[in-house]
């Protein structure tokens, strides 16, 4: 049976984002240069993030809330009130960049709007990702948009139930292994993995995926080419 459904992951598929976090990092780190390495900075800054994931989820306002803790942390509280202010002020940059589109997104998803039912379905901060999609300009080619807490196993098969179709009328686009892939595998999905140069710690996975539903592509618009085939 041919795809009818396409789902779009958003954050480094259709837009940049992990770059955004990369340089919020360097500049976290520069602040608290006088207390410890940056390096061992970074890494302490990872760890708060991935405790506080079941506490705050997914997006900047998780991260700087994260930021503000390892700050006091590594400073043994001893922080001025001026840097904190400082690591909000880096968050706040960060909600208020531009959304910078992929190259061939738009052209791909005109290409394919009215031959498929189209899907944006991505994670994270509710406001924020609303936020991106409505910079974006992207909104109009999506049948339904879901912003997700997390992308597990359970997350798309709820996701499948609401569009009404079969596992196999489904195909998932993203550039995590960990989220968009796997998962959409397990359920019985088909996956194309766009990887972006940079990947999260946390969305990186230590094993090749060998299946006959997956592929990997370079970018978006093979990925496209890919499921006109199918």
């Amino acid at each position: 049976m041919p795809i009818k459904v396409i789902a779009f992951d958003a954050d480094d598929t259709l837009w940049l984002n992990e770059p955004f976090f990369r340089e919020a990092e360097e500049k976290f780190a520069s602040l608290l240069e006088d207390f410890m390495p940056e390096h061992a900075i970074i890494k302490e800054l990872y760890r708060t993030e991935i405790e506080n994931l079941q506490l705050y989820g997914y997006g900047i306002k998780g991260f700087m809330l994260s930021m503000i803790e390892t700050a006091m942390k590594i400073s043994e509280h001893k922080m001025p009130i001026s840097l904190i202010e400082k690591v909000i002020k880096i968050g706040r940059e960060m909600l208020e960049k531009p959304v910078e589109l992929l190259p061939g997104v738009e052209e791909v998803l005109r290409s394919l709007n009215g031959d498929y039912r189209m899907v944006l379905a991505t994670k994270g901060d509710l406001l924020d990702q609303e936020r991106k999609l409505k910079k974006s300009g992207l909104e109009k080619y999506f049948h339904h948009i879901e912003i997700m807490s997390e992308k597990k196993v359970a997350d798309f098969e709820k996701l499948i139930r609401h569009l009404d179709v079969s596992p196999s009328d489904f195909v998932m686009l993203g550039n995590s292994l960990k989220s968009d892939i796997l998962p959409v595998l397990e359920i019985g999905g088909h996956a194309i993995h766009i990887p972006f140069h940079i990947t999260w710690v946390h969305e990186q996975i230590d094993h090749e995926i060998k299946h006959e539903r997956f592929a990997e592509v370079e970018n978006i618009s093979l990925a496209a080419d890919l499921i006109r085939k199918m």
